[in-house]
């Protein structure tokens, strides 16, 4: 079996078969394409069937003079699982990682805003464009509802129930969840929809995506990432600001204002509660306040 091959089958094996997305296939393919590109640059020539623990142990002492301990951590899950895949399919019988010491990390915290470094972001985008309209109605959905950057440009006209105060969003593995929409976001969606995007010669297909580009297109990724780090030099927050960084900050502001993780949860779209719960450090204060209004011995 070539690399190749075993790389195509195994995309087919992840979207397929665990209903992941395009750009998690693309992060699972990536680690994967490491490991080639080292094996040809080293000029070993073994397949995916063949390769041992000491080939991918070299690999990894490789990788780790230039990656920092976070994405060495990920690269070699990333290896695990395609490993793992090719014995679930019968093509081997170990795994070459599994002798493999992922290394210690600390848990990530995620960076966030202040609601007036978000007020102040979101108060540098110009109104007096047409795409200023699109970019706020955008930004206050980002942040009130707590989205992904990808369920931000694929949510569609149809997902919209405002009469009911919610949106249908469709998160990670094509999964589908519903999350309130508060009347401030839902008047500058209606700002856009009836101002601007009427007069967007909009092109087959996107007839039914919320926000467009210029072309009459679906937004990508990275156009904005740029718009947000864009407006974050504007406002000189000094801080790395990405669309995440939205979702960040909604999760712990509802945190903060008493909201409970399990709810939080939901509207995240978090399969499990442990990814949720790394928002508890961020107020200590918040910890301390519910302990004192709900444990018997005040």
């Amino acid at each position: 079996m070539k690399w190749q091959n075993a790389l195509h089958d195994y995309q087919l094996y992840l979207k397929i078969e665990r209903g992941l997305s395009a750009n998690s296939v693309e992060n699972y393919n990536r680690d994967v394409f490491k490991l080639i590109g080292f094996l040809e640059a080293n000029e070993i020539f073994i397949s995916p069937i063949a390769i041992g623990n000491e080939t991918i142990q070299q690999f990894i002492y490789q990788i780790s003079k230039e990656v920092n301990a976070r994405s060495q951590s990920r690269i070699i899950s990333g290896l695990r699982s395609f490993f793992d895949y090719l014995i679930f399919e019968n093509y081997r019988k170990d795994n070459p990682t599994s002798l493999l010491e992922t290394p210690k990390i600390g848990r990530k915290l995620p960076d966030t805003l202040a609601i007036e470094e978000i007020d102040l972001l979101i108060h540098q985008i110009d109104l007096s464009k047409a795409e200023g309209e699109r970019n706020r109605a955008m930004l206050e959905t980002l942040y009130s509802c707590g989205l992904r950057v990808t369920e931000l440009i694929t949510l569609k006209i149809s997902d919209l129930f405002f009469s009911e105060s919610f949106i249908k969003v469709t998160g990670k593995g094509d999964k589908q969840r519903f999350v309130p929409i508060n009347i401030e976001t839902q008047k500058y969606i209606d700002i856009y929809r009836k101002q601007i995007r009427t007069h967007i010669n909009i092109k087959k297909g996107f007839e039914d995506t919320l926000f467009l580009n210029r072309r009459g297109k679906q937004l990508t990724r990275n156009m904005i990432f740029m718009i947000i780090k864009g407006l974050a030099l504007k406002a000189e927050l000094g801080k790395t600001v990405s669309p995440h960084t939205f979702r960040h900050s909604f999760a712990t502001h509802l945190l903060e204002n008493g909201a409970d993780l399990r709810s939080i949860q939901q509207m995240l779209g978090h399969e499990s509660i442990t990814t949720t719960e790394i928002y508890m450090h961020l107020d200590k204060s918040f910890l301390k306040q519910v302990m004192e209004k709900y444990h018997p011995r005040k």
